[in-house]
């Protein structure tokens, strides 16, 4: 994980392409890897690591800040990785769910102004959704 992130931040996009898992075909989404290793990467914070259902299969949980037109952003993974010939490849990953807390309460507690976000997730402004 560290390497990746490492090659991220020096550019390194055939390091990265290289670290996929054959079956990911990353090649083919060079570009848009390019794009991502482009980016102005500024942290990485490593949250937890564990392993799989075997020797050769791992998991990194971590948080890779990236700043972007003036505003710091933050990648947050749970990666999957597999070990091949003694190397770790990248496979996939999953992002945390994030759950809007206002769905935890009554509907009659909620003071949900007309231009926030609605509350069912569509991005659209309440009132121009659900209200």
């Amino acid at each position: 994980m560290r390497a990746r992130y490492s090659a991220h931040t020096l550019g390194l996009v055939d390091f990265v392409i290289n670290t996929y898992h054959s079956s990911c075909h990353a090649e083919q989404q060079r570009e848009a890897i390019a794009d991502s290793v482009n980016s102005e990467w500024v942290a990485l914070e490593v949250l937890d690591s564990s392993s799989g259902s075997h020797d050769d299969e791992g998991f990194v949980t971590f948080k890779a800040f990236f700043n972007e037109e003036g505003k710091q952003y933050c990648l947050e993974e749970r990666s999957r990785f597999i070990r091949e010939d003694g190397l770790w490849f990248y496979i996939d990953g999953e992002y945390p769910q994030v759950e809007d807390p206002r769905l935890s309460q009554s509907v009659q507690s909620l003071k949900i102004g007309r231009n926030d976000p609605c509350i069912c997730g569509s991005g659209k402004k309440f009132k121009k959704c659900c209200g």
